[in-house]
């Protein structure tokens, strides 16, 4: 019986310097491509990475820089175009100042106390 899979990514722009993408996201892509079914939620920095409009060209760690275009943004929208339900915990983005009409359209925004009834749609919840 397939599993239905819930990626919890806490930590925003997970190797985004050595990648173009967020390895759980670009991973998630994958395996939905392949006909798993799974559900993201983005909480705490993470929710940082579904903000629109965001220009990483000249960021650079000391004399390292980032080489490639990353759009996380279009990433998570292209989730949500395949099917895959993507959500925000609430909380988070009001602790960081955000809006939702500064995300990408798409997302679920759920309060932090809803996210027992989250856990429970789905068979194995990973936390990255």
């Amino acid at each position: 019986m397939p599993k239905k899979i819930l990626q919890v990514v806490e930590s925003a722009f997970r190797a985004t310097l050595e990648e173009q993408d967020d390895t759980v996201v670009w991973l998630t892509l994958a395996m939905r491509g392949a006909g798993g079914e799974f559900g993201v939620l983005l909480r705490g920095n993470a929710v940082n990475t579904a903000v629109r409009g965001q220009d990483p060209s000249g960021l650079a760690f000391g004399d390292r820089a980032l080489r490639h275009h990353t759009d996380l943004a279009e990433d998570i929208t292209r989730l949500i175009g395949k099917g895959v339900r993507v959500s925000v915990v609430a909380e988070d983005l009001a602790e960081r100042g955000l809006r939702t009409e500064d995300l990408v359209a798409g997302l679920e925004t759920i309060p932090r106390a809803a996210l027992p009834d989250l856990f429970e749609k789905f068979d194995q919840v990973w936390h990255w």
